[in-house]
């Protein structure tokens, strides 16, 4: 019977073992950790989170029907459910009609415009949509932004401008843009790193906005210093990094993404800026840390070197969605520039990208191009991320309980997520009670707001409390001042002379 059951056991562990050989194997996703959705806490070590998003089409040549296949699509804008796609590699831009997630439909192509020299678009690389319906074309290929109306008619052309200091020999290459409501334009262009090229809306040049800080070694600068011309000729010159992409807000302000080093990964350096109209940055970075996506860039698994951050999207609740071309991931961030969510992936499954090149968003919907894949994939997102958003969007209406109750919903469902401590504290700390504020700040170290607290509690403690401050620094001056003055009437009586005789006597 041992035998029997021996050799029956035997059996069956070989069994398993030949059936995991036959299994098919399955190529997954590089993920971080092996979760989808993740964070990093006040540590810096990383926390699975419940997921943010879920991918719920990918759209490809097929799926729109197209007869041409797309070809490197670089560019995306959205404007209220018409999205725009620069189709780079076939020099033209589909309008689409955005039905649903999962429903789009091409309305037209645009590859020329009439009355224009040339007519055809040549690589067309980024679009965007003034609030007249104006259509603004960063027309790469033809060295120029191309201005039309709605019909496609011909309006003018921004070209290279005219500055001293660009090289005369260097070829105007517009990679992206945006627009204002003024329908002064904001671009970006190779070869050129003194920030963002400012056109008025009559196409005349009025400056660069918005430079990013020179960053260098201090080892380098000294040694320039020493070095001979020939040597330092020969040397890199300290120059201002070149955006990647921008995004203009619903108010106005300007977000542009750059790419960092390692070395300015390192220190913290935000790899966002948000520039107001004198191109000054005035981005919030209360966070635990930097705005630049992952935070540890070892090699391996398909990684290699820090996230580099091609494209920006910002909504309407001041949540800023990054997307990461090198590593494949969507970083968002709040308007504090607290780390929301983040999550994606190099690989070739839904919600994963080979090369990400452009994002932009529908109301809460994001949509991502792959120009390597020549896809576009939607993301709605999860209960759980709605109701991040509900809890974010109820506090900026200045519904603070009710952002209380959505953050202590968020809590119950990943107890895991920083924000929903700090959320519960900051709508109590709206509310006034402070005392429980500080509770929720203390628990996730957020020193700033659990000061703003404290400064308030201190201050109704003081004066809930006034009568007994008082009584006490009374009692703490007048009892030491009564008892000295008691010591010396009783000293001046010891040594009163009618009381020395009496003794005497």
């Amino acid at each position: 019977m041992r035998k029997k059951n021996f050799f029956l056991r035997t059996g069956m562990a070989i069994l398993a073992i030949a059936s995991a050989f036959l299994q098919p194997l399955q190529v997954k996703a590089n993920t971080n950790e092996g979760s989808y959705t993740y964070n990093y806490d006040y540590w810096g070590d990383y926390m699975d989170s419940a997921d943010f998003y879920n991918s719920c089409k990918v759209f490809t040549s097929t799926e729109l029907g197209l007869d041409t296949k797309l070809k490197n699509p670089q560019g995306l804008f959205a404007n209220g459910n018409t999205l725009y796609l620069c189709d780079s590699g076939n020099n033209r831009i589909i309008e689409l009609n955005r039905i649903s997630p999962e429903q789009m439909e091409v309305v037209r192509i645009i590859d020329s415009i009439k009355g224009a020299n040339p007519s055809t678009l040549n690589n067309p690389t980024d679009v965007s949509i003034s609030e007249d319906g104006n259509i603004f074309i960063a027309d790469n290929g033809n060295a120029r932004i191309i201005k039309a109306d709605k019909d496609l008619n011909y309006i003018m052309d921004f070209v290279k401008p005219t500055d001293n200091t660009l090289d005369p020999k260097l070829v105007f290459q517009p990679t992206k843009l945006a627009v204002d409501t003024a329908e002064r334009v904001y671009c970006i262009a190779t070869g050129i790193n003194k920030g963002l090229i400012k056109y008025e809306n009559d196409g005349t040049f009025s400056g660069f906005v918005g430079a990013t800080p020179v960053s260098f070694d201090w080892t380098d600068y000294i040694w320039k210093k020493l070095a001979s011309q020939e040597q330092r000729a020969k040397m890199e010159s300290f120059v201002p990094t070149e955006y990647e992409n921008i995004f203009m807000d619903y108010e106005g302000f300007i977000y542009a993404t750059k790419a960092r080093t390692e070395d300015q990964a390192h220190n913290d350096e935000n790899a966002v800026r948000k520039l107001n109209l004198l191109g000054s940055d005035i981005l919030v970075s209360n966070g635990d840390w930097s705005v630049g996506g992952d935070l540890y860039l070892g090699s391996g698994g398909g990684y290699e070197g820090p996230s580099i951050l091609t494209d920006v999207t910002v909504m309407d609740n001041d949540i800023y969605v990054c997307l990461d071309r090198n590593r494949g991931r969507l970083f968002g961030y709040d308007d504090q520039g607290r780390m929301v969510f983040a999550f994606g992936g190099n690989g070739n499954m839904d919600g994963y990208f080979r090369r990400p090149s452009a994002i932009d968003h529908v109301g809460h919907e994001l949509y991502v191009v792959d120009s390597l894949d020549c896809s576009i994939t939607a993301f709605v997102p999860t209960q759980f991320g709605e109701l991040v958003y509900k809890a974010i969007e109820d506090f900026d209406k200045g519904k603070y309980e009710e952002s209380g109750e959505a953050w202590q919903e968020v809590m119950n469902q990943n107890g895991n997520y920083d924000l929903a401590y700090i959320g519960i504290g900051r709508s109590l700390l709206r509310q006034e009670q402070y005392e429980e504020a500080m509770k929720y700040f203390e628990l996730k170290y957020d020193a700033e707001n659990y000061s703003k607290a404290y400064k308030q509690y201190r201050k109704i403690w003081v004066e809930e409390h006034i009568f007994w401050i008082v009584l006490v620094i009374l009692l703490l001056f007048l009892v030491p001042l009564s008892i000295g003055k008691v010591k010396a009437i009783r000293h001046e009586i010891d040594t009163a002379d009618i009381f020395v005789l009496e003794k005497k006597g």
